[in-house]
């Protein structure tokens, strides 16, 4: 199966290039930022060695429609989307803290208070919950942001004692998380499924502060179909979701999750394709949009024009 899992451009003005686990950043001109969505998967923050057919364009288009849906609330670094796997905007200097909003005791929340934790990131967990049960609140539970290796958790009064944000700047950070995760629940459920949890990241253009990288994407959101979720819940039963949890729970399964000495498991090709579908079901199914499965066969050339295009235009 033909996915992009590496791009190696080289635009006009170009002043810097960054490879993430899952995205490509161009920098041009140090005024502009070209993110390049490619088809690698990461989990566990280790990049798994197959790419995920139509995974980057899936994860930048919903980002892109949220971004869209959301510019009201704080403004973004959104400027137009080239290419199904491609947004160009405005370069920021991002902040050192992703912040993280959980609206349901799920995943790694969930296997903090397994653990026998009653709070995360400072924040208390209520006695009594049971997996996948609904918060009073939904929590701010921010994490580092690493270069490399693992994103940690962190409170509130640390972010503010080491000066990773300002305490005016963690103010509005903390309303733009609010507000934003209150906007995704709605149209969420406007579509039968419900945002568990998710994580958005900021930055700074000049003084501005601006909403940057994905929003409500399956890699950076979980959801949870709302038909039948409490009569799981009543019954014990896991939840139906769409969220890259699964691949998360299909590693752990063949005895991988990301520990020093463990060893990464073969992909078989009907896993890659089952993730594939996936990703897609939840983009119809979040946008109420049918995916148009373009040929990834020349992807690389095709997202390589469509940026040059844009470039020459907007440089012209």
């Amino acid at each position: 199966m033909n996915a992009v899992v590496n791009t190696q451009f080289d635009f006009p003005g170009m002043t810097g290039v960054y490879h993430g686990k899952v995205r490509d950043v161009y920098t041009i001109k140090d005024e502009l930022m070209v993110m390049v969505t490619t088809d690698r998967i990461s989990a566990f923050d280790v990049v798994l060695p197959v790419g995920i057919p139509y995974k980057g364009a899936v994860l930048n288009l919903i980002a892109s429609k949220f971004l869209d849906a959301t510019s009201d609330i704080v403004p973004n670094w959104k400027m137009a989307t080239p290419d199904p796997m491609v947004t160009i905007g405005k370069y920021a200097e991002p902040f050192k803290v992703e912040m993280v909003i959980r609206g349901y005791l799920s995943g790694h929340a969930w296997r903090e208070y397994r653990s026998g934790k009653r709070a995360i990131c400072g924040v208390p967990m209520p006695e009594g919950m049971k997996e996948n049960d609904r918060f009073p609140e939904p929590l701010l539970t921010p994490t580092t942001k690493a270069v490399v290796g693992h994103d940690e958790d962190i409170s509130r009064e640390e972010i503010l004692k080491q000066g990773l944000v300002s305490e005016a700047d963690y103010l509005k950070l903390e309303d733009y998380t609010r507000r934003l995760f209150q906007r995704g629940t709605e149209m969420a459920a406007e579509r039968g499924l419900i945002l568990v949890d998710t994580k958005y990241e900021f930055g700074k253009v000049g003084d501005e502060i601006v909403l940057i990288d994905e929003i409500h994407t399956p890699d950076s959101s979980r959801y949870f179909y709302k038909e039948g979720y409490q009569d799981r819940q009543d019954k014990g039963e896991t939840q139906k979701q769409l969220s890259k949890e699964f691949v998360r729970e299909w590693l752990m399964e063949h005895g991988f999750q990301g520990k020093e000495g463990q060893q990464m498991p073969n992909m078989p090709e009907s896993f890659v394709k089952s993730v594939s579908d996936r990703y897609i079901e939840l983009y119809e199914g979040i946008t109420g949009e049918v995916f148009d499965r373009f040929d990834p066969a020349d992807a690389n050339a095709r997202v390589e024009k469509n940026i040059r295009d844009f470039l020459n235009a907007y440089y012209r």
